[in-house]
């Protein structure tokens, strides 16, 4: 006799949804979606700054079974990847299992069930919990002295205040990763004075971003082929799986053809020999996230944008001061710095078998054997969890293929043959050991600062190629599970 499960999802942001769907898909009808928010959408809700899009082509990064012959652009506005979340989640009905501004802070393993608690006060319990809480979700702020006392605006780029004017302003943007980049691009022609403070220069790869023609998404939209061959790309695909290979050989020819690739795009693109070395990275390309812009080098050398690289020393009433001496005077300031990457369901207190806790868990670094379950804590399977393939890949595509491997556990588990899954101590331990040997080898590892290293400066993502990845996804490994009956 089959159970009848009860499953707690936490999280409605890309992987919240696509968890909704697949279990309604299944047949497990016994099914709610924790949201803290008010709204669905994850980072695509909680960013709204001037000239977010996404890095991922847009048919690409759009779930497999729900195309969209709509897009407008190559690569995506936030605004329209948001709306595309939104018109899925009412499309499969998703928006039924949601409760929204319910944040779950407490999750307990008592008595072979899951109980939860939201800081509403709502207490539910459930058979099965998945994580989809995301990678990029809590909000970087840098630690500078004075940082409280700029007497104009300051807000986190993933805090946007859209009240606050900025045709003509006086404005500081603090942070040079992808985000940072976005928003010089978008702001230099409506800034009256930009200064983009520099910490660390990054490699830009060139793309272009197309808008598709109303002929074209017409196409697509008469033609569920075309829309499916637009959809799969297999040129893109080609491109990735050499990306794949080059991050996890950094010295590859494919590798080398990226480094290529960016060190024509510096040389060629910026015409002042002072400020093509302030933008030159000493680092290899690729060893931080790899930034895609097609006009970040033309925006930077506008007459009224400016690279700073000295060190900021403190922010005062009017501005930022840095180490030599200079008060750099500003109307608005921008935080882009990120987020806390190793967070994942933290804050949230998880309690696993016995009373363990999470955070004593990964008190060292968040770990997950195959991104997906952590030992001692039964039931609970994570979606782009720790350890998975970050770094330019389509984080869609990740879940559904991460989702394919959990769908076959939830089976045993509705088939009465086993109650409790987890994963093994051993099985981690292993898989941790291979993984941390193989992630030093990698690009991530050749000597640069960023966000995929973990507290020890072990790069924290999957290391091996992406081709392997799909593979391990296609059945789990039963002998590396704690099965009680």
């Amino acid at each position: 006799m089959q159970r009848d499960l009860k499953f707690i999802v936490i999280g409605a942001g890309m992987a919240g949804i696509l968890s909704g769907i697949k279990l309604r898909e299944a047949g497990f009808a016994n099914v709610a979606i924790y949201e803290k928010a008010a709204k669905i959408g994850g980072t695509w809700r909680e960013n709204t700054y001037p000239g977010l899009t996404c890095d991922v082509p847009a048919h690409s990064y759009t779930y497999s079974f729900a195309p969209n012959p709509n897009w407008s652009r190559y690569l995506a506005p936030g605004p329209e990847i948001q709306q595309y979340f939104e018109q899925v989640t009412r499309k499969y009905g998703v928006d039924e299992l949601i409760r929204f501004n319910e944040e779950i802070v407490r999750c307990e393993y008592i008595d072979g069930r899951w109980q939860i608690e939201t800081k509403a006060g709502t207490k539910d319990g459930a058979d099965v919990v998945i994580a989809a809480t995301g990678v990029l979700h809590h909000p970087n702020y840098p630690q500078i002295e004075g940082i409280d006392s700029f007497a104009g605006a300051i807000f986190h780029s993933a805090r946007w205040d859209h009240n606050v004017p900025l045709d003509g302003k006086r404005i500081g943007i603090i942070g040079t990763g992808s985000t940072g980049v976005q928003i010089i691009s978008a702001l230099s022609t409506r800034a009256g004075q930009l200064t983009h403070f520099q910490r660390t220069p990054q490699w830009i790869m060139p793309t272009e971003n197309p808008a598709y023609t109303e002929e074209q998404k017409a196409a697509f939209r008469s033609d569920a082929a075309l829309l499916s061959e637009v959809q799969l790309n297999a040129p893109l695909q080609a491109l990735i799986d050499s990306f794949s290979q080059a991050i996890t050989d950094p010295d590859s020819p494919e590798m080398q053809g990226i480094e290529a690739v960016v060190r024509a795009n510096l040389e060629n693109s910026i015409k002042d020999p002072v400020l093509r070395e302030k933008l030159r990275p000493h680092y290899r390309a690729a060893c931080k996230r790899l930034i895609y812009s097609a006009d970040f080098y033309q925006a930077i050398q506008r007459p009224n944008v400016s690279v700073v690289t000295d060190g900021i020393e403190r922010i005062e009433a009017r501005g930022v001061r840095t180490r030599d001496g200079q008060l750099h005077e500003f109307d608005v300031l921008v935080l882009a710095t990120g987020f806390k990457a190793d967070q994942f369901m933290r804050p949230m207190n998880v309690i696993g078998r016995n009373g363990v806790q999470l955070n004593d868990v990964w008190q060292k670094r968040p770990s997950a054997y195959m991104a997906i379950s952590i030992p001692d804590f039964p039931n609970l399977f994570m979606l782009n969890g720790p350890n998975g393939p970050v770094g330019n890949f389509s984080l869609i595509e990740i879940a559904e293929q991460q989702w394919h491997y959990i769908a076959q556990l939830f089976e045993l588990l509705r088939n009465n043959t086993y109650r409790e899954i987890s994963a093994h101590h051993e099985a981690l331990a292993t898989f941790d050991r291979d993984r941390i040997a193989a992630a030093k080898t990698t690009i991530f590892g050749s000597g640069c600062n960023s966000w995929y290293l973990d507290a020890e400066g072990v790069p924290a993502t999957w290391p091996w190629t992406r081709a392997r990845f799909a593979q391990e996804m296609q059945a789990p490994k039963l002998d590396a599970f704690e099965l009680v009956n």
